[in-house]
């Protein structure tokens, strides 16, 4: 059996050994969409996080009889041109939770606790010249009796959502489906929710419901010193309405680990701000500890002893 990997590079230095082990494993660094027909001509297995899997990818894979993505998105893949070929596609779910849940409170906390100005006035030498033994110029707030707003109240938002109860927060959530039921939380219209959280985490989907969710409109109902976390998909927030908030200090800071174009363009409005001390950034890894790629490899060649 042949396993072709079309951008392990995504996987960083996760050890594929369990994937190996089943079959003839090519891995491929990069990919680009002209170098991706030359190379599944005859692999019986595709493995990709991010290439797009098209009709004109499977017409060069005769003997493809199984997609495997090495994430849980699965927008880069036609879905009725696999259908029609009669190719069976996984992905794999879950395998991220613990990990999407600790970067976003990271970044909630640096945000809130006002961590990366503190940090700067000692590393700078700005602290070991005060008068007092204290920074009185610089505070924080506390996130216990606040509200976290989750938008996406799965199992990344569900684990979000405890870490806040812990801390004492309030919870409340938005069902993007608008179906979601939560004995737990309260569940609330999009609006109420932007108006009353102190705290809004997003962990949804991109789909047709969530694309261009949070716009102008609902940026501007946020609290002056609201923090927006986007750890779900880029194009569910608006970029340029974002910026603007934070260019006018509307709201207290936001944090991003996804983007609507990835990398994220040099241009991006996101990276001109006037005050990015506001702002937390990471390139799209919150799903990407070392525990949590383990767990991926691991599901994939689960997915692969399936057969087909």
């Amino acid at each position: 059996m042949k396993i072709v990997f079309l951008d392990a590079a995504t996987l960083g230095d996760a050890s594929l050994e369990p994937i190996a082990a089943l079959g003839d494993l090519v891995c491929w660094p990069t990919s680009t969409p002209e170098e991706a027909l030359t190379r599944v001509s005859d692999c019986d297995v595709l493995m990709v996080n991010k290439i797009v899997v098209n009709e004109a990818l499977l017409a060069r894979a005769p003997k493809l009889r199984l997609v495997c993505v090495a994430a849980t998105g699965v927008n880069n893949i036609d879905f009725a041109a696999t259908d029609r070929r009669g190719i069976v596609v996984r992905n794999v779910a879950g395998y991220s939770t613990d990990s999407v849940a600790q970067l976003a409170w990271m970044q909630i906390l640096s945000i809130a606790g006002n961590g990366q100005a503190f940090d700067d006035c000692v590393k700078s030498g700005a602290y070991s010249k005060m008068p007092v033994f204290t920074d009185p110029d610089r505070s924080y707030w506390e996130l216990a009796g606040k509200t976290l707003g989750i938008i996406g109240l799965g199992a990344i938002g569900s684990k979000v959502a405890a870490i806040g109860e812990a801390v004492g927060m309030k919870v409340v959530f938005y069902s993007t489906t608008g179906s979601h039921r939560d004995a737990r939380y309260p569940s609330l219209p999009l609006e109420e929710l932007m108006a009353c959280s102190d705290v809004v985490s997003i962990h949804a989907p991109y789909n047709e419901r969530t694309a261009g969710l949070i716009g102008e409109k609902e940026i501007r109902l946020m609290k002056p010193q609201g923090i927006l976390v986007n750890m779900g998909r880029g194009g569910i927030v608006d970029e340029a309405a974002l910026a603007r908030a934070i260019d006018e200090g509307r709201i207290g800071g936001a944090a991003l680990d996804v983007f609507s174009r990835e990398p994220v363009s040099a241009d991006s409005p996101l990276l001109h701000t006037r005050h990015p001390e506001r702002l937390r950034f990471s390139p799209h890894v919150a799903w990407a500890s070392c525990e949590a790629r383990a767990r991926l490899v691991d599901a994939m060649a689960e997915n692969i002893r399936k057969g087909w």
